[in-house]
This record gives C-alpha cells, structure tokens and sequence, in this order.
C-alpha cells in the first residue's frame, strides 16, 4: 500500500519464534502478503532474528489486526510480557544439531568404509541412511516451512541435490553434501547466535533486586516493585539497579557497560547514576527517578532489539532475490538435463553434471553474507555504549561525507556557567545585581533552556529569594516571558526584543544592545532583561553566559577530516561572536549561527543536496528535527535523554565525541566486510560453475567449495564482534 505523505504511520514490532534455515524466502512471502492488507505500508519480517516490523495505518487497522494476521500465517507471536527464552532454545538447538552433524559424519564415514571394505550392503545402505536422514533433517523442516508459505529456498535446493546424487548411485557425494551442508549451517546458527547473545548480554547488566530504605531500615525488593522517589543504598562493588540520583555519599561509578567511558566516573549529591553500571569505591544513596521499564539499560535493550529487526538495505535485497534466484537454479538445473539428453547425451553423467551445478550456483553465501556482519557490527557498537538503531543505518554510516555539530551540549560541555549581572545605572526598577537575577530566575524556573538553568543555578548559589512567575511563555531561539508580581519581565536576544516586541516602545534598548555587542565580542552569550508596566518596556539590565569547549572536540574534528569527511559544520542559535570563538578553538570549515530550529532544518537539508550523505550531531532534545532530517542522525547522551534514543538514527550513550569517528569506521568496516563477502560468495559461485561447464570437476569438490565459501562469510562478518 502506498503510504500518504501526510499521515504518519504508526510502528508494530513483534516478536515471533526464530525458525532454521538458510534463506528467508518464507519470511519474504510473509512479508508480501501482509504488504497486501489494506491499511499496510511495508513490512519487514526475519525469521532468523526473530520479528516482525510493520509500518500501517491505524486508522485502517490495529495493532490486534497485525497479530491476528500474523498467526493466520502459521508464525507463532512471543508475548512480550513473557521471559524470552528463544536464547535458551537456541543453545539447545546448537547442541542437537552439532550432534546431527557428528551423526552424519559417523553414517558418511561407515558407509564409505564399508563400501570401500566390499563390506555387506545392509551396513553401507544404514551408514548412508543415518547420515540422510540426520544431515537433511533440518534442512527438510526448513523446506517444507517454507512451502508452507507457497515459497522455495536454499534448503529445497540442497534436499533435491542430495537425492539426485543418491538416484544416480552416488550416495557417498550426497552424504557427503547432507554433512557439509548442515555443518555449514551449525555454525552459521553459531555466528548468528554469537551476535544475538552479545546483545542480550545486555539484559545481565541489570540486577533483579535493590536494597531499599523503608522506615528506616534497608529492604531487598524486586526492582519491579521499587517506586520513584524511593532511595536504595549502594555499597562497593555493586551493581546499581535502577536510574537515580545521588542523595549522600561520593564515589566512582563505571558506566563503561552503558556508555562506554573508558575511565570510571565520579558521582556526587546531585549527580545521576544509571542502572547497569557498577559502583566501585564509595557507599552511596540514590533517589529513584525512573521505574525499571523506564531506565537506561531497559530502553537500550529495547531499541537494540528493535535494531535487529530493520534490515540493512543490502540484506534486504537479498532476501527478496532469493526466491526468484533460487527458481532461476532450478531452471538452469532442468536446462542442464533437458539439453545435453536432446543432443544425445548419457543421462547418468548429465544428471550427476547438473546436481554438481545445482549445489555450486545455490546462493548460501550470499543469503547469509550480510546479516553475519551486520548484526556483529550492531553488537559490536553497543559494547562500546553507541546504540544503531537498524541495520540500515551501519551502512549509512559509511557514506557520511558531511558531519553538522550542534553547538550547546555537543562541542561544548553544555554546563553554562553565568559570568556576568549588570544593572542599567539610569534604572531604580532594580537597584542591585542580586534584585536583577532574582527577577530573572522567577521568569527563567520555568525554562528548560540551557541559559535559565545556568540562571535559576547562580540565584541558588547566592540564596536569593525568588518569586513565583505565572503566563510563562517562550520564543524557540530567541527568548521568554512571565509574569512576576504585577509587570510582565521579558529576557532574551535581541532578535527576541526586535520581533516579539517590535510594537512595543522600549526605552534603553539601544543602549542595552550595544552593551550585548560588547559581551558578545569577549566570547560570551548575552541576553537583556526588561519589565513592562502600562505598555511601555523598560531594558533593567543584561546578563552574560559562557560554555566551555567539551575536551577532545578539536582532536575529534582533526579525526573526522583523516576519515576523509569533506565538511564539518557547527549549528547554534547562539549570536555570532561566540560561535566564532567556539569554530576557532574546534576547527570547522563552517559556522551558521542565530540560527532557530526550523533553520537547522533548512541547513541540513542544503547540505544534503550539497553533499549528500549528512550525519547531524546533537543533545536530541532542541535538535529533535534536525536529526530527523538528516541522512544519519546521532544523538549525544542518550543514557539520560528520552528524546535522543525516539528521534536518532545513531545515540551514543555516554558525552564521549570520540565515539563518532568510530562510529563512521564501523560503518566503513562493514561495508567492506558486506564487500569482501559478497565477492567470496559470488566469486565462488562463478568459478565453480565455469569449471563445471568447462572442466566437469566432481560433485564432492563442488560440495567443498559451495559450503567452504558459507562458513568463511560467517566467520568473516563474525570479527566484527571484536572491533574496536
């Protein structure tokens, strides 16, 4: 169904039984069937990863609907609010079919002596049976699932050749074919398998219980059952169990599993701590501020989850190549029969010819090339606290040629200090720099801005008494306003005084600008203060802020060019002079500053037409838009931003700039590990069907090779686990 542009889809991810089998030709047909419903844009559904993603319409269809649907096809839904034991499942699956391959060998190995010894045909015809039945057994189950959903696959292919070579009187070739075919498969279920267990490693880092204060005195309850606002006790060494702040006690944490800071970090009364990470040296208590569900680690499982379900674009290309490829063999088998019998040719070595072609053109290679380095890649980024939420985006990752920073929290630390109070002298409004900032704090309290929090934090320093503000209102980008007592106090720049007051008559304005152009030119962000009484706006004073530059942003800047990234650009709403300052001591080829959000968006949209592949960088809080714009999105801190891990294609979870490069080298690795598999696959499929054509080479050296090929892809995209 064609999506309108102009209704957001709403999103369904489901959980379903993972299934064997090389291909997803099943899955595919799926997924074809439900993009036929009404009220269905596109879906996505692996039967090796396990899930089903669904982009609909909920105006046409619900949720239940997709359930529904998705049973009706002979898939089995989890219940999400059940334990998943598919791992466990797995883990057994691998040692029952490692023990099928030792079987198969055994009956290969005792039919092959036998016959070999001239030993008695009933223990040949055994031996070649065990390894029949037990070698083709998961093969057949795949193959006969996947008609089920009126498809065909990898699996049929190779059944159909092993019967071929045993209707020819090569049971040895067939066997043998059977045991290389589900060894092949063990250990692609065993990298697969490896990738998914690393990311569910994840679920370990997050204790079952908490130590909590309870009238006194410390309870151990289910971290289920711990509320918001209840304090739990830390002690060394352990492992804290839900997201919190510190309320007593100092001590370092590490967050090197979350957010992969590679030194521990000091915490202290006011500092938040998030559950996974381990306390190391002090005793600590810690106010609880989100429920289990809602914590850190707990969403970062989520989202990693949800990763494995959106292919990367190379994998979806071949999943839905696979069937039409697969049928294309088949054809090209009959071909090879139909044509050297016409032309006179003797059946059994025209027969034994085209089961040799059938097992060397079949695709394993390739179907399992792709998700082998992916998902290792996946894995491989969350260890180091960057979470990809998709396939697709690793790949992306690879073709950034633009990076957009924002300035606030991203290059800079993001904890603004305030450095300057001045009163206009002509005024008797206010008569002291404290009376001017308690103003401003009643007016900014309200403001998650980064400046009224450095506002409200320096009146708190000095123990001012501040009073409550009513009709808060805010200029995105330029400044707020509220009513304090009986005027109304405007704070902002001088966009904010030109715009939102351009009607107004504002006494000492220019005045006040010149002294903002004068802060402004040492490096500091300034903004004016003024009260108005009867229509007429009166300029009190200004106020003048400073960022520091966050450490290693220079260092990162340098590392992005040497990755060979043509443009770093910063985006900031604050005034000119500052963002200067900041692009000096960084190093970007580019500076847009006074920039609005909306402009952010217009920005990276001419950079994308300039450039083509742009990766943004913000906080994923102001820059929400921004990042959805650009080609690669990534958020910073996503360990405490809820905003950052809905809106990002890339969060990296800790303040570290350092993780960008590297998030661009691990794209470039897997494509190039995507690049080396594709070409051993494809390469040894067209080496071995020229020498077959042009050469004759044996069914048991075309065996080798085909499934040779399939277990060194799988091991290839497996080293993506250890990249650092």
């Amino acid at each position: 169904m064609e999506q309108p542009e102009e209704i957001p889809p709403a999103t369904c991810t489901l959980s379903i039984e993972r299934r064997g089998g090389r291909g997803e030709a099943g899955a595919v047909a799926v997924a074809r069937t439900l993009e036929a419903t009404p009220g269905v844009y596109e879906a996505d559904v692996s039967f090796r990863t396990g899930s089903v993603r669904i982009s609909y319409d909920q105006s046409a269809i619900t949720r239940d609907d997709l359930e529904r649907l998705v049973r009706d096809h002979n898939v089995t839904v989890r219940d999400e609010t059940e334990p998943d034991t598919d791992d466990v499942r797995t883990r057994a699956d691998l040692r029952r079919e490692a023990a099928f391959v030792v079987l198969t060998l055994a009956g290969m190995g005792i039919g092959l002596v036998t016959g070999w010894r001239n030993g008695p045909q009933l223990l040949l015809w055994a031996g070649y049976g065990v390894a029949y039945v037990f070698g083709g057994w998961y093969g057949l189950k795949g193959a006969v699932e996947t008609l089920r959903h009126r498809a065909v696959d990898i699996d049929l292919l190779m059944i159909v050749a092993a019967l071929g070579a045993l209707s020819i009187g090569a049971p040895f070739e067939g066997a043998m074919l059977l045991f290389l075919f589900s060894l092949s498969n063990t250990l692609q279920h065993y990298a697969i398998g490896r990738s998914r267990r690393a990311i569910r490693s994840l679920v370990e880092m997050r204790p079952e219980s908490a130590q909590v204060l309870r009238d006194g005195a410390e309870v151990a309850l289910p971290i289920d059952e711990v509320e918001v606002g209840d304090v739990f006790v830390l002690r060394p060494g352990d492992r804290i169990p839900l997201d919190g702040v510190v309320r007593s006690g100092e001590s370092a944490v590490d967050q090197a599993s979350l957010t992969g800071e590679s030194v521990p970090v000091t915490k202290t009364p006011g500092d938040e701590v998030f559950g996974g990470t381990i306390n190391e040296s002090g005793s600590l208590e810690v106010e609880v501020t989100r429920q289990a569900h809602e914590s850190a680690i707990a969403r970062l499982i989520h989202m990693v989850e949800r990763a494995q379900s959106e292919k990367a674009p190379t994998q979806r290309l071949i999943d839905r190549l696979e069937q039409p490829y697969v049928l294309g063999v088949f054809g090209l088998t009959v071909a090879a029969i139909a044509v050297p019998l016409a032309l006179g040719g003797e059946f059994a070595s025209t027969f034994y010819r085209a089961m040799t072609l059938m097992v060397a053109a079949s695709p394993c290679a390739v179907v399992i090339s792709t998700p082998a380095a992916v998902l290792s890649a996946i894995a491989s980024g969350g260890r180091q606290g960057v979470l990809f939420k998709g396939g697709e985006h690793v790949e992306t990752a690879a073709t950034v040629d633009a990076v957009a920073f924002d300035k606030t929290g991203t290059l800079t630390a993001g904890d603004t200090q305030l450095t300057d109070v001045a009163v206009d002298d002509r005024r008797d409004e206010v008569a002291t720099e404290d009376e001017l900032l308690a103003l401003a704090a009643a007016v900014q309290a309200r403001s998650e801005h980064h400046l009224a929090k450095a506002t409200v934090a320096a009146a708190a320093e000095r123990s001012l008494d501040v009073a409550d503000a009513t009709g808060f209102r805010a200029a995105a980008g330029k400044g707020v306003r509220a009513t304090v007592g009986d005027a109304r106090v405007h704070i902002g720049n001088r966009s904010y005084f030109e715009t939102t007051l351009a009607d107004a008559e504002i006494d000492g304005f220019e005045r006040g600008v010149d002294r903002l152009a004068s802060l402004e030119a040492e490096g500091k962000t300034s903004v004016l203060v003024a009260r108005e009484t009867n229509g007429v706006v009166r300029v009190l004073g200004w106020l003048a802020f400073t960022d520091t530059l966050r450490p290693g942003a220079a260092e990162m800047v340098a590392e992005l060019r040497s990755l060979g990234v043509e443009r770093v650009v910063m985006l900031t709403g604050d005034n000119e002079g500052v963002a200067r300052r900041i692009a000096d001591e960084v190093g970007v080829d580019e500076v847009q500053a006074e920039l609005l959000p909306e402009e952010k968006v217009t920005t990276i949209e001419e950079l994308v037409s300039r450039y083509g592949s742009v990766a943004m960088v913000g906080d994923g809080v102001n820059d929400a838009p921004a990042l959805a714009t650009a080609t690669l999105g990534v958020a910073m801190g996503g360990a405490g931003t809820d905003v950052a891990l809905e809106t990002a294609d890339v969060v990296l979870m800790g303040d570290d700039l350092g993780k960008i490069p590297y998030v661009l080298r691990l794209g470039r690795k897997t494509r190039r590990t995507l690049t080396v598999n594709l070409a051993i696959a494809f390469g040894a499929i067209a080496l071995m069907v020229a020498a077959i054509l042009l050469r004759g080479i044996p069914l048991p050296l075309a065996v080798v090779g085909h499934e040779g090929s399939t277990v060194l892809v799988s091991l290839n995209g497996l080293r993506l686990l250890s990249y650092r």
